[in-house]
């Protein structure tokens, strides 16, 4: 009888914890995300993120050109605010790849760097048992035992790591050099300063600030940095709450635009005032020219030229003979021809109407369209040239509560609407005027345009890491030219006799072997082995 011997049921793998599966998920992300593909992937990433920042306008540089781009497209525009696309480098998705491809930079990096220390402690690796099978391959026969072989090749390999080591046959003898470790170094420097330069530049939001401010040019008012209210728009760093601001004060002494013959513009220049530091304290100016991508640098904060515009001025000479002058910037809504628009709000004097009300009944609102270069097709004003050749402006003139003491806050180029629609702002007049012309409202109250000056756009940045920035991206780029134009090579000798049981004579003849290895392929590396090889062996090149 034969018995029938069943395998045993194959056992099943141990079921693995909740923890050590937990762990397991940690430590495969963390592996996914710490490699090199990954660091690129998101390097790839932040570019592309980049791309709505150049294409898109920005709340950070100009909220105004924000608000009409979302005007002009009420459907697609508030869902690309939702997706703050007009806030691209200050948006949690920006922040998180950023945020990611730092930490998968530093995780990629240090353990390159430790595996670099360690090779650098760790002697050439012994020469492989058959030389014929590296790229580049020589042997030769010579007059020469093998241990003067070996200290002929060493002094010669100077500036080489080397290792000599014994072989297997009797009276072998190896040696293998390498060179080119500052390969990797240039390639881990290169890649800290990228951390650097994504440490600094993070630094910089957090810590910096950016306020832009309109500044009337020939005599204008000036401004201070004395807070965030004097500039026209402010951002603060994300732990900077617009305190603590660097002191400088600056006037605009003047300003010129130079224009190609169509129109272009060309260079824009300005002359200022400065004061910085001691000079606020000994009243003391200090004068200089501000140009397009030439800011003034003082005191850790940069002051930039970004743009120019008109500011016409209106006096109004209300029926009892007092007069309001005022000079306001207004908006170029042509960017060729630099035809703009705005208003203007004059409140009367005090003590001219009985009671408050009355006096509120009776400010005067101009609204209109201002060109440097005047074009007249019938009645209506264009501008011809972005050039302030011959200014005039068209504008329609209102009577009665222009909102001024309200509280409520208003546009600086144009009329609420609504208050033009309840009647509490009357059109009075509706005229076209070139300087030292005017017109007189109903009530007696004569509007004079007196011209206009120029405004200038001022920046005022700082940011504390922007040297640290610099030093990074220097040191960026020494670290890729020394990853690039270093070769990683090895090279190995193996001398032993030529017939080790022939006589003494026959003795000093020597095998000589002598292979090459580039770690990376580079053009060049098979001239290199030759001349190294005549140089060593003493072989004709």
């Amino acid at each position: 009888m034969t018995d029938t011997l069943t395998p045993p049921a194959a056992s099943a793998p141990p079921r693995q914890s909740l923890p050590g599966r937990a762990w397991a998920l940690v430590r495969n992300t963390w592996r996914g995300l710490t490699s090199m593909r990954t660091a690129l992937v998101l390097l790839f990433l932040l570019a592309l993120a980049a791309i709505p920042g150049a294409l898109l306008p920005q709340r950070s540089l100009n909220a105004q050109k924000v608000d009409q781009y979302i005007a002009d497209r009420p459907t697609l525009g508030p869902w690309m605010d939702r997706f703050e696309l007009f806030d691209v480098f200050g948006s949690f998705w920006f922040t998180a790849i950023y945020v990611l491809l730092f930490i998968s930079l530093v995780g990629c990096i240090l353990p390159r760097c430790w595996d670099h220390y360690k090779a650098l402690r760790t002697p050439p690796v012994a020469a492989p048992r058959n030389l014929g099978r590296l790229p580049h391959h020589f042997d030769e026969t010579v007059d020469r035992d093998a241990d003067t072989v070996i200290e002929q090749a060493r002094e010669q390999l100077r500036g080489w790591r080397t290792e000599v080591r014994p072989g297997n046959r009797d009276g072998e003898m190896t040696i293998s050099a390498e060179k080119g470790y500052l390969r990797e170094f240039g390639n881990l420097v290169f890649h800290l300063s990228l951390v650097g330069l994504l440490v600094a530049i993070a630094l910089g939001k957090l810590f910096g600030y950016e306020g832009n401010v309109i500044v009337i040019a020939n005599g204008g008012p000036g401004f201070c940095t004395t807070s965030p209210a004097v500039f026209d728009s402010f951002r603060a760093g994300n732990v900077n709450d617009g305190t603590g601001m660097t002191p400088l004060c600056v006037k605009v002494k003047d300003f010129k635009a130079d224009y190609l013959p169509t129109g272009q513009a060309e260079m824009f220049t300005s002359n200022i005032d400065y004061q910085a530091g001691e000079d606020l304290t000994t009243d003391t100016w200090r004068s200089t020219e501000l140009r397009v991508n030439h800011p003034l640098r003082v005191a850790g904060d940069r002051v930039y030229l970004q743009g120019h515009g008109f500011a016409p001025t209106f006096t109004v000479t209300f029926p009892n003979g007092q007069t309001r002058t005022e000079t306001i910037q207004w908006r170029p809504d042509d960017a060729q021809t630099f035809l703009s628009s705005g208003v203007l709000r004059i409140d009367p004097p005090g003590g001219m109407y009985a009671t408050e009300e009355e006096r509120r009944q009776n400010q005067i609102a101009i609204e209109g369209l201002f060109a440097p270069t005047a074009m007249f097709h019938g009645s209506l004003l264009t501008s011809s040239f972005p050039k302030m050749d011959d200014p005039a402006v068209a504008v329609d003139i209102y009577r009665g509560n222009t909102g001024l003491d309200t509280g409520r806050s208003q546009s600086l180029f144009a009329l609420d609407p609504e208050m033009v629609k309840q009647g509490r702002l009357t059109k009075e007049a509706r005229v076209n005027l070139r300087p030292g012309e005017s017109t007189t409202l109903p009530n007696g109250t004569k509007v004079t345009f007196d011209g206009a000056e120029e405004f200038v756009n001022l920046q005022v940045s700082h940011d504390p890491a922007q040297q640290w920035v610099l030093v990074s991206a220097l040191t960026m780029m020494a670290g890729l030219l020394v990853s690039l134009l270093v070769k990683r090579r090895r090279i190995w000798i193996r001398a032993y006799p030529a017939d080790p049981g022939a006589g003494t004579v026959d003795q000093r003849r020597t095998v000589v072997e002598m292979g090459g290895l580039a770690r990376s392929d580079q053009a060049g590396w098979g001239g290199e082995f030759d001349r190294l090889r005549a140089r060593l062996l003493g072989a004709e090149k």
